[in-house]
């Protein structure tokens, strides 16, 4: 929910933002229980704000994060410079800017936990990066710090803290740049002269200090810490708060467990547990966080009586009677606006007018017949009002955001009578689609493309469509501004929600992201066309450079029913010579073209979410040769490689546990486990023998990467060998051949130093960096200024078969189409193979 200006011909000349309620979206109504009204109430007597700084969702010490809103009921936001695109995903396939949506998701879930709020800047999660010097490279580092300082300006902390220190403790370069960008920011958001277009909306703002968050983690040992310790600022965050029930260890738990993507869900902790602080600029604090920072209402000049009235409110709250303090809280609120305007005056506004409605336990909500609708179309919205109070309240005016139409009502609502009704509105034909702000443009490597002020620092898009309750509560007007939601009753999990979207009028979804081809044959581009509303017609093509060629150049569609599909097949043909280009389905209607694909990603831990990528696939025409025809895959964390092997000619299974029985696996030729299947999969423990034994049979089990940590059997090999955290962040860096010689490097393709360029994101990484004499390590690479990292290929021979351990990141490199890897991943395949003619252990 956001502020919305009062526009009512009923009630006139009334102070815009005095009179709105912010409203939450993408989610159920929110109905507090008393206890938690309490909770609000007793922060609208506290006057302090603190902004946390870290580089990715998941950094943010959310233990501090819940101290900080719940205990000392301080204003907390949380600033994560980045999305987390460049991440891995325990919970699926996606990656990139789809993996970037689902964190972004669950870093808004942990806060709806924690009581923080979210930022973000434009940077982007380009992947790990081992120094800041790496990072500033691909970052804009002045348009990111620009960022940072509208985000302090706008937000008014107190006090700044940082996650991680600025040097190379911080471990990641994203992370170190995120604290020097900090304390550059620090400075920067008091300093009228930088970034002076920004003070048309903003004024300046000097917090008061910045600190790190730090602990022994950076001291490198618990003797080094206690060395220090006396000099730090010591938080304890383990307090218990009886409103809520939980402990701020069990609150910070379910907050922390929300980053499901990543794996970390979190034990929840009671009783004390001390955070420490390190003073990095401003004033220095002795013994509390907002030390010389006045919390109180008379740091706003004439606040005096807006606290007497909010004391007044706490005192004579009755947990089973909460409406009793909406009179208070409607004279605290006059008294606010004769305030002259402020930060805190709009901020605690909009807390006095939620806390009214949820006193009185008021219900609005507007939902939609169906999540999704095209501009210009007409859809049937459904308006539910009920207040749960003797409180007398007038429904005078209903205003929809999306359509000209406004309801005047003039109608009394009765303690727990609900009212209901049903109006048919169109949608206007200019209206905005629902892609994410900063998907809406092509980007960089490390900057997304964002322009102008609305949108730079918000977590996600405002609502497609609100509509504002112009009310009258006991004689006085509020404006209650709540998103159109799509919900729906599931047998199993009951109401569900999800956002209700804007979309366009169809859908062209190219069903591979890739198609490589491995020679001269056409390959089939399966197309599906999709309704976004109902009696779409019209011809979709195919756009491709010069020397691809399609059958036929088009193909006609008609969709009667909204959600029809069609699906359609072109044969496209490959030019002579290996080459690299992109594909873009188009479908026409009326004389215009679209060409947006349908993207929607649903788990149960956040609410479901619709993109519209652009309708492309990379094509290769590839140099390629291979032997063997049969894999056997165990998926793992999750990745795509499977249907990356499919488009090269692989008969691919995936293998169930039922299946691991070594006469059922004798027919592979190889058998892959996916990404971290050995920190996913725990039963590949009671698996390992039969995989080993299918090695020493003759088969070939190529196992890709696997974290150091979390281990489901302390050796994932035939022989000894030791997993690391090293890795090759640079995706450009030097490969170089141990052992030219070796049948991977030239059976049955040659691989060149060709063959590495063109890598996305990195070269590999966690690599073993010890083995026994058994492997043989076939390549070399390193960033730069760093030794050299042996451990990415390794390869032992086992009996008849061969075990190849591979630290390079083929999950990335295989999707994204780069040729060489192909190349070689297909020789380790095909290794001990001879022309296709299968495993030659059997």
């Amino acid at each position: 929910m956001k502020l919305r200006p009062f526009v009512s011909h009923l009630i006139l000349a009334v102070n815009f933002f005095l009179f709105s309620i912010p409203a939450v979206y993408a989610q159920a109504p929110e109905n507090p229980s008393s206890a938690e009204i309490l909770q609000k109430l007793r922060k609208l007597n506290t006057l302090g704000s603190v902004l946390y700084i870290a580089a990715h969702p998941d950094d943010e010490n959310t233990r501090l994060i819940t101290h900080l809103s719940n205990e000392k009921l301080y204003n907390t936001g949380y600033l994560s410079i980045t999305r987390g695109d460049g991440g891995q995903n325990l919970i699926g396939p996606e990656i990139r800017e789809e993996l970037g949506i689902i964190r972004t998701q669950e870093l808004l879930q942990a806060r709806r936990r924690d009581g923080g709020v979210q930022f973000f800047t434009r940077a982007n999660d380009f992947g790990y990066s081992k120094n800041a010097d790496e990072t500033f490279n691909i970052w804009d580092k002045e348009q990111v710090l620009a960022d940072m300082v509208w985000v302090i300006r706008k937000f008014r902390p107190d006090v700044m803290i940082t996650r991680f220190p600025p040097d190379e403790r911080a471990g990641h370069g994203q992370h170190t740049a995120s604290a020097i960008l900090a304390e550059e920011a620090f400075t920067a958001a008091g300093d009228p002269k930088r970034f002076p277009e920004q003070l048309k909306h903003v004024k300046v703002w000097q917090p008061k200090r910045l600190l790190w968050n730090t602990g022994v983690w950076s001291f490198g040992s618990q003797a080094e810490f206690d060395k220090y310790v006396d000099k730090l600022l010591k938080v304890d965050v383990g307090g218990y708060n009886p409103l809520l029930g939980q402990s701020y260890g069990e609150i910070a738990a379910a907050s922390r467990s929300m980053h499901k993507s990543q794996g970390f869900g979190a034990a929840a902790s009671r009783g004390t547990s001390l955070e420490y602080l390190q003073h990095t600029k401003g004033d220095r604090a002795e013994k509390e966080l907002l030390e010389g920072v006045n919390t109180t209402w008379s740091r706003v000049k004439g606040g005096e009586k807006v606290e007497k009235l909010i004391r007044k409110a706490i005192d004579t709250y009755k947990p089973t009677e909460p409406a009793t303090i909406v009179p208070t809280l409607l004279a605290a609120r006059k008294e606010l606006q004769k305030l002259p305007d402020s930060y805190w005056k709009q901020l605690k506004t909009e807390a006095i007018n939620e806390l009214i409605k949820d006193a009185m336990g008021l219900y609005l909500e507007v939902t939609a017949t169906d999540f999704s609708a095209a501009p210009g179309q007409a859809l049937e919205f459904n308006i539910e009002a009920v207040s749960r109070s003797a409180t007398p309240v007038t429904i005078n005016a209903i205003n929809y955001s999306f359509a000209k139409k406004d309801t005047t009502l003039q109608k009394q609502l009765t303690d727990n009578e609900p009212v209901k009704y049903s109006t048919t509105l169109k949608l206007p034909a200019t209206m905005a689609y629902a892609q994410p702000y900063w998907l809406r443009k092509p980007g960089t490597l490390g900057m997304f493309a964002v322009e102008g002020y609305n949108d730079i620092g918000k977590p996600e898009n405002d609502p497609s469509a609100e509509v504002t309750f112009n009310l009258t509560i006991a004689g006085e007007p509020l404006a209650v501004t709540v998103p159109v939601v799509y919900k729906r009753t599931d047998p199993v999990e009951g109401e569900v929600y999800q956002p209700f979207v804007v979309t366009p009028p169809v859908f062209v979804n190219v069903a591979e992201g890739v198609y490589m081809f491995a020679d001269q044959e056409p390959k089939q581009v399966n197309v599906r066309i999709k309704a976004g509303k109902a009696n779409v017609a019209g011809k979709v093509s195919l756009d491709l450079p010069k020397g691809w060629k399609a059958e036929p150049a088009t193909i006609a569609f008609n969709l009667q029913a909204k959600g029809a599909e069609q699906n359609v097949i072109f044969t496209v043909t490959p030019p002579k010579g290996q080459s690299e280009a992109e594909l873009k389905a188009i479908a026409t209607i009326d004389g215009k073209n679209y060409s947006y694909s349908l993207d929607e990603i649903t788990y149960s831990h956040i609410p479901a979410q619709t993109t519209f990528p652009q309708a492309t696939a990379k094509i290769v025409k590839l140099d390629l040769k291979k032997n063997g025809e049969k894999i056997g895959y165990i998926m793992g964390a999750g990745d795509d490689i499977p249907t990356s092997l499919h488009q090269i000619g692989y008969d691919v299974t995936m293998l169930r546990d039922t299946d691991m029985r070594l006469n059922y696996l004798q027919q592979f030729d190889a058998v892959i486990l996916g990404v971290r299947a050995y920190n996913t999969v725990d039963r590949l423990k009671h698996h390992q023998s039969t995989l080993l034994e299918y090695v020493k049979n003759g088969g070939n089990l190529i196992v890709q990467y696997n974290t150091n940590h979390a281990l489901v059997l302390p050796n994932v090999g035939p022989y000894p060998l030791k997993l690391s955290r090293d890795r090759v962040t640079v995706e450009e860096a030097e490969v170089r051949f141990l052992k030219p010689n070796h049948p991977v490097l030239n059976e049955p393709n040659k691989i060149t130093k060709k063959d590495f360029e063109g890598w996305v994101q990195e070269r590999g990484l966690y690599f073993p960096n010890e083995w026994s004499a058994e492997y043989e390590a076939i390549l070399s690479s390193n960033d730069p200024g760093e030794p050299a990292r042996d451990g990415g290929l390794l390869v032992a021979k086992y009996g008849k078969g061969n075990y190849i351990y591979t630290g390079y990141s083929w999950f990335r490199e295989l999707p994204a189409g780069v040729p060489g890897a192909y190349r070689l991943f297909v020789n380790l395949i095909s290794l001990g193979k001879h022309n296709g003619t299968g495993n030659t252990g059997k």
